[in-house]
């Protein structure tokens, strides 16, 4: 077969993913915190964008005198109007997937905004702003673990090759306050010997909070009982035995510890009101509250009103009144072309801000739509739900839902869920005819199957056979992985702490 060479004409429809559609994919699955941070960068980086620090936002006809200038200016940057035409288009695509025909007719019936402003900010919403107040300015700044055993070495090693010793011991403390240095190296390293380095060492495991320096569990715990001069020889047998203690085998520690099951009872509770990691208590980083993107509250016609929370929404501005005054007086061609690039990256974030806030919006009603006997009943009745259940209802991709649910968080009269949370997998019916049960709904029936159990502790096998009962069909490997990742023990160690209390 011969080899020639031909040209084809060929016509497609093909996606392109410009840098400003890879931006509005990466603001949809960012965080509120993020997105802050984020339009922060792009107000220092475009001079065109300012903050809206107004209480409300100005309507068309309160607009400044000065519009007709703007106007002839915006005239003169018409390419960056197109530009901006065609991105907005093609984002609607990435989102909803849509023929660009009908996008294109979309964007031309909604006629341009006549405002000397444009902005973010949905019309009617409500501010939610505490006076300017910083929630970051009124917080204080913990001493970390290594400041505070600083300054406590300073106390107690008074030479020179003591406290170098003592500060290298601290550099190798752990968050958890635990010594993760090898003694032997690090005395190589500076010089000295291990018996060196151990006597410092002892002489800092002294120190607050009790039971840092340790190497290990059983040595925290060991030099906290030893702080409350609670180390006799049964509390020693207690903590050479924690595996012991973990699975609660009480028969074979009464044996080991020589010791009635009372007194067995008052050492266990005092070794597990300890801590076992003395050093998080220090230097931690202070804890950001969560902060709902979507509230969900009920109406008094019975329905879920759900809106946006308008304090995680940026509101940004693009200042047309100075772009009009740069533009009369820019006579350079590279001016003109850098203002027409600002205000058309200025319009593309405001228009890509207002649709990530429309798409969270959407997938948030629908979500509530799905989940409404979750939240009028609980979690019981928390439905199985996917994402292409939601994206086949609002008409939008699967991997946009994804993104949208990803660090954002719902506020509904039941507390605040991420909105991942509403996704579960489903479990089959045991008829097979029934409705499927969300995997939290049977996690939820687990956990109140073993607290009403009593001193008939149920096995795995039997709460198969009661969740059958009950038309729901999971197989006992499934079960015992829920009971896991609620932390309940197994059958075997209930049993033992359930002979315990009835031995008393």
């Amino acid at each position: 077969m011969a080899l020639n060479q031909r040209l084809d004409l060929r016509q497609g429809q093909s996606l392109v993913m410009t840098p400003q559609l890879q931006q509005a994919i990466k603001l949809l699955q960012m965080s509120n915190l993020e997105l802050q941070a984020y339009v922060d960068q792009e107000l220092e980086r475009n001079p065109l964008l300012e903050r809206d620090e107004r209480a409300e936002i100005q309507k068309p006809a309160e607009a400044p005198e000065s519009q007709p200038d703007m106007v002839a200016a915006l005239a003169s940057t018409s390419a960056a109007e197109d530009r901006l035409r065609t991105l907005d288009t093609e984002l609607e695509n990435v989102y909803t997937h849509e023929s660009r025909a009908d996008a294109a007719s979309r964007e031309a019936a909604v006629p341009p905004p006549d405002s000397g402003w444009s902005s973010l900010r949905p019309q009617g919403a409500l501010s939610l702003d505490a006076e300017g107040l910083d929630f970051d300015a009124t917080l204080t700044r913990q001493p970390t673990l290594a400041e505070h055993l600083t300054d406590q070495m300073h106390l107690l090693l008074t030479g020179p090759a003591d406290q170098l010793i003592g500060q290298h011991l601290i550099g190798s403390l752990n968050e958890a306050g635990y010594l993760i240095a090898d003694i032997p190296a690090m005395a190589e390293a500076l010089g000295t010997s291990a018996a060196h380095v151990e006597a410092v060492l002892a002489m800092l495991q002294s120190c607050d909070p009790p039971g840092v320096f340790a190497r290990d569990l059983r040595e925290c715990l060991t030099l906290q009982l030893k702080e409350r001069d609670r180390f006799d020889p049964a509390m020693a047998a207690l903590v050479a035995h924690l595996d012991l203690v973990a699975k609660r085998d009480y028969a074979a520690l009464r044996t080991i510890c020589r010791v009635d099951l009372e007194d067995l009872k008052d050492m266990v509770a005092e070794l597990r009101a300890l801590d076992p990691k003395p050093g998080h208590a220090f230097g931690s980083d202070p804890v950001q509250p969560v902060i709902p993107d979507v509230l969900v509250r009920p109406s008094p016609e019975g329905a879920w009103v759900v809106e946006l929370n308008t304090d995680t929404l940026p509101r940004v501005l693009i200042n047309n009144q100075y772009l009009a005054r740069v533009s009369a007086t820019a006579q350079r061609s590279e001016d003109k072309v850098y203002l027409s690039e600002c205000q058309a990256n200025a319009s593309w974030l405001v228009k890509s801000l207002d649709q990530r806030a429309k798409t969270i919006l959407k997938v948030a009603r629908e979500i509530v739509r799905q989940q409404d006997a979750f939240l009028l009943l609980g979690i019981q009745h928390l439905r199985p739900l996917n994402l292409r259940t939601v994206a086949d209802a609002i008409e939008m991709h699967e991997s946009t839902v994804s993104r949208v649910t990803s660090n954002k968080y719902m506020a509904t009269p039941r507390g605040i869920f991420e909105l991942k949370y509403f996704f579960t997998t489903a479990i089959a019916s045991a008829d097979g005819e029934g409705d499927a049960h969300s995997a939290e709904a049977v996690r939820h029936r687990i956990r109140e199957l073993i607290a009403a159990e009593g001193q008939d502790v149920l096995s795995d096998d039997t709460i198969v056979d009661r969740l059958k009962a009950s038309g729901i069909d999971i197989a006992r490997r499934t079960v015992a992985k829920y009971r896991e990742s609620l932390g309940i023990p197994s059958s075997v160690q209930r049993r033992r702490e359930a002979r315990v209390q009835a031995a008393q």
